[in-house]
């Protein structure tokens, strides 16, 4: 699973780079530590907008978690933080977002943890990592988003009436990765944002293209300080490589 990450990029950072047309409303604060239920940018494509013959783009908040339309309790998205790519087509709540709804969820990089051997008896240990683009770029991570209709809110303008969720995609870790844990957030390359983001392309016509691992290289991985361990600690001290740990 991807169950943290950070993101500090400014909006106007953001938008530059995944050329986005619209802005969200606020600014989110540099994050150095994303654990689900929270908050997040998502750069989707609109369906009803267009810009220069193509798609509006715009850049969101989401919450991260997704919310299927149909639920009746908006808790369930605290557990749909990740969807599988392998079943992402066929599940119901992700099928009909999979068809149309798909996005991105930007970051500098994410955090796995990796099982440390300790001899018998002694406490489990696990060695955090950060992963990230080696070329500095943002992690553009697969995702999937939905809108939920709050029926405590009586008026659909108002503010709180309609919560925007997303979810990310993971598959099964290769390379490095695959020697710290076994699943790991689906990419999307710069080639491939276009067609990923348009609601117009069905996403398993390009959902096999985003599973080809990125070239050689792609990949800048280290240990980082146990103290990302703890959701409260933030701080970009958190990305800072550390002596300790190898990838085994």
């Amino acid at each position: 699973m991807c169950g943290r990450y950070a993101s500090s990029r400014t909006r106007a950072v953001l938008m530059r780079e995944f050329q986005v047309d619209e802005a969200p409303k606020e600014d989110l604060a540099p994050r150095y530590n994303i654990a689900p239920t929270t908050d997040v940018y998502i750069v989707r494509d609109l369906k009803d907008r267009t810009v220069d013959d193509h798609p509006a783009r715009a850049l969101d908040i989401a919450h991260w978690g997704l919310i299927p339309s149909w639920a009746k309790d908006p808790a369930i998205g605290n557990k749909m933080i990740n969807a599988r790519a392998e079943t992402v087509a066929e599940k119901p709540s992700y099928r009909r977002a999979f068809a149309s709804r798909r996005c991105i969820l930007p970051g500098d990089g994410f955090y796995e943890w990796q099982k440390i051997d300790v001899p018998e008896g002694a406490k489990p240990r696990k060695q955090p990592y950060f992963l990230h683009p080696a070329d500095g770029s943002s992690l553009a991570m697969a995702g999937l988003y939905e809108w939920w209709r709050n029926p405590e809110v009586k008026e659909d303008d108002a503010p709180d009436a309609w919560v925007l969720s997303a979810t990310i995609l993971t598959t099964s870790a290769v390379d490095d990765i695959g020697r710290i844990h076994d699943r790991m957030p689906v990419i999307v390359t710069p080639q491939l944002r276009d067609a990923w983001l348009n609601p117009e392309v069905a996403g398993a016509d390009v959902l096999p293209d985003l599973l080809k691992p990125p070239a050689k290289g792609y990949w800048d991985i280290y240990p980082v300080s146990t103290a990302v361990n703890s959701v409260r600690n933030q701080g970009p001290q958190l990305m800072d490589p550390i002596e300790t740990g190898e990838i085994r």
